[in-house]
C-alpha cells in the first residue's frame, strides 16, 4: 500500500553512498578536517541531489567549472538571462541547505553518537513508533533511483510498517559513513540487504535515504553477512 503523503520527484537526481574512509583528508585537525568534509557533503549533496537540472547544471558550470555566463548559455542551449536566473536560485538554495545544515551535531559528538544509537535499536526492534520520534516533522524518506520521496510522519510510518510486514523480520545494522553523513549497512536474516544515508538536524533525522544493493555494506568494508 502506498502511503497517503508522497511526492514523485521530477527527475530521479542522486547520488551512491561514497565512503568516507575513501575521500582525501590532508587537513591537520578535527575542526578543518569537519569543515572540509561538510564541503564535500555540500558539493555532492545539494548540488546533485537537491537541485533541479537547470539550475544544477548551472550552478556547476559556472561556481565549480568557471565557465562564463555566455559560454554557459551556449553548452546548456539557452541564453544567458535563463543561466543567470537558474544561477541565482541555485546559489540561494545552496545558502538555504548550508545554514540548516550548520544545525547537524559534530561527526562522532555525543549528540550524534547517542542519536544514532537510538535509531539503530528502534530499528532493529521493529519498533515504527520510537523511530519516528527521532525524525523532524517534515524528515522524507527516500530510494534512489526511483523517484518518489515520502514525506512526514505518517507517510513515513505507513511505509516502514509495509516494508516490515513483507520482511517477516526487523533490520539489523553495521554503522559506518557516507557522503561526509552518518550511515548504515543493513542486513535482513543476517545477509546484506544494502545501505541507509542519514542526514541529521540537531538531535534529529532529516532524511533517510534508502540504497537497495546488497554489494554497497561490503565496498564499505562491512561484514558481508552477520
Amino acid at each position: 500500500m502506498r502511503p497517503s503523503k508522497t511526492r514523485r520527484a521530477v527527475e530521479p537526481s542522486w547520488l551512491e553512498p561514497y565512503p568516507d574512509s575513501a575521500l582525501p583528508d590532508p587537513a591537520p585537525g578535527p575542526d578543518a578536517r569537519y569543515e572540509q568534509r561538510e564541503a564535500i557533503q555540500l558539493s555532492f549533496i545539494v548540488a546533485l541531489q537537491q537541485l533541479p537540472a537547470k539550475q544544477r547544471a548551472a550552478l556547476v558550470l559556472r561556481d565549480v567549472l568557471g565557465f562564463h555566463t555566455d559560454e554557459a548559455a551556449s553548452i546548456l542551449e539557452t541564453t544567458p538571462q535563463s543561466v543567470k536566473a537558474a544561477l541565482q536560485r541555485a546559489r540561494a538554495t545552496l545558502d538555504s541547505y548550508t545554514v540548516e545544515r550548520q544545525q547537524a551535531p559534530l561527526p562522532d559528538s555525543p549528540t550524534e553518537r547517542n542519536l544514532l544509537a537510538t535509531f539503530s535499536d528502534a530499528v532493529e526492534a521493529g519498533d515504527t513508533a520510537r523511530l519516528l520520534t527521532l525524525l523532524s516533522s517534515d524528515a522524507r524518506v527516500t530510494m534512489p533511483p526511483q523517484p518518489l520521496e515520502l514525506i512526514g510522519h505518517e507517510a513515513i510510518g505507513v511505509f516502514l510498517d509495509d516494508r516490515a510486514e513483507a520482511r517477516g523480520a526487523p533490520l539489523q545494522l553495521r554503522p559506518t559513513r557516507a557522503n561526509g553523513q552518518p550511515a548504515f549497512g543493513y542486513y535482513l536474516r543476517s545477509q546484506p540487504r544494502g545501505m541507509m544515508v542519514l542526514t541529521l538536524s540537531g538531535s534529529k533525522v532529516d532524511e533517510i535515504t534508502f540504497f537497495a544493493d546488497p554489494a554497497l555494506p561490503g565496498r564499505f568494508g562491512l561484514p558481508e553477512h552477520i
